[in-house]
């Protein structure tokens, strides 16, 4: 187990469980279906993969300013991420996770992190943050 700090708490919150690494942002809109948690691009490398509860590790979203309503349908039907691990934030994730929290009171904590500090998230089994942006990686 390693403790790290985020670089900065983009929205702040709980969370903890597996890590799902996404090779190449993703675009939540047309890229992620939030009925069920899937990545649904075919042409994403994870393509097939389940988000739901994970501590999902990617190096930014892509996209589309209506991904932020299809994080916030996700939250409210239970299959969003239950983290977001990012080297670089964006308004439209931040957009997403604010609005599930504050309508659906389903906090998406998403932080932000330095590229050490990614590379070890991104080999990690599971993840727990804390809403001050304390990383517990467990391997």
């Amino acid at each position: 187990m390693s403790e790290h700090i985020a670089e900065r708490v983009v929205v702040a919150g709980r969370a903890e469980g597996p890590v799902v690494v996404l090779d190449e942002p993703l675009s939540f809109w047309g890229g992620f279906d939030s009925s069920t948690g899937l990545v649904i691009d075919v042409h994403h490398p994870q393509h097939g993969v389940n988000l739901t509860g994970a501590v999902v590790v990617m190096a930014s979203g892509r996209g589309s300013s209506s991904a932020s309503s299809v994080i916030a349908e996700s939250a409210r039907a239970g299959t969003s991420p239950g983290a977001l691990v990012v080297r670089v934030s964006d308004e439209i994730l931040s957009t997403g996770a604010i609005v599930a929290d504050e309508l659906y009171g389903r906090p998406l904590p998403i932080v932000e992190v330095d590229e050490a500090t990614f590379a070890a998230c991104a080999s990690a089994a599971q993840i727990s943050i804390s809403v001050d942006g304390q990383i517990r990686i467990d391997r």
